[in-house]
């Protein structure tokens, strides 16, 4: 089992404000790019085992790997990807889902792309694949429960 860094804030609210006040920070997108990709660097190691078919989210454009650990009280997702910047879409995502109960999770929207302004800067194919990330985690608490 791979230890998890998240949550880092008590709440999704607080990680979703967080990331907000976090990317106002930066003047311009190559600089939130930049961010992002700094971001993904910071995913807990994942296990070579666990990069099998078993384990890959489809719906990517780029390899990524999910797993999920744990019951209705607590949900953890350990990802990783072959892609920088998509990686660095995994952390937000798990920043805000990952560690949180099934309720929380199901309970809880993915406003900082908007907020962030996310949604208008990403390729059609990131997009779908952060799309299929979000669908997997709620799928993920749904069935939890």
């Amino acid at each position: 089992m791979s230890e998890s860094i998240f949550p880092l804030e008590p709440t999704p609210v607080e990680a979703q404000q967080a990331i907000k006040d976090e990317f106002a920070f930066f003047g311009d997108w190559a600089e939130r790019y930049q961010y992002l990709i700094d971001l993904g660097r910071k995913l807990p190691a994942f296990p070579e085992e666990w990069k099998s078919e078993e384990h890959r989210l489809l719906g990517c454009q780029s390899l990524v790997w999910i797993v999920p650990q744990g019951n209705a009280q607590r949900l953890d997702f350990h990802a990783v990807s072959d892609s920088a910047i998509v990686s660095g879409l995994i952390f937000l995502a798990l920043r805000v889902y990952s560690g949180r109960s099934a309720q929380e999770i199901l309970a809880t929207q993915a406003d900082y792309i908007a907020d962030i302004g996310l949604a208008k800067h990403l390729s059609p194919t990131r997009s779908n694949g952060l799309a299929a990330l979000l669908a997997f985690i709620r799928e993920t608490a749904a069935n939890a429960q």
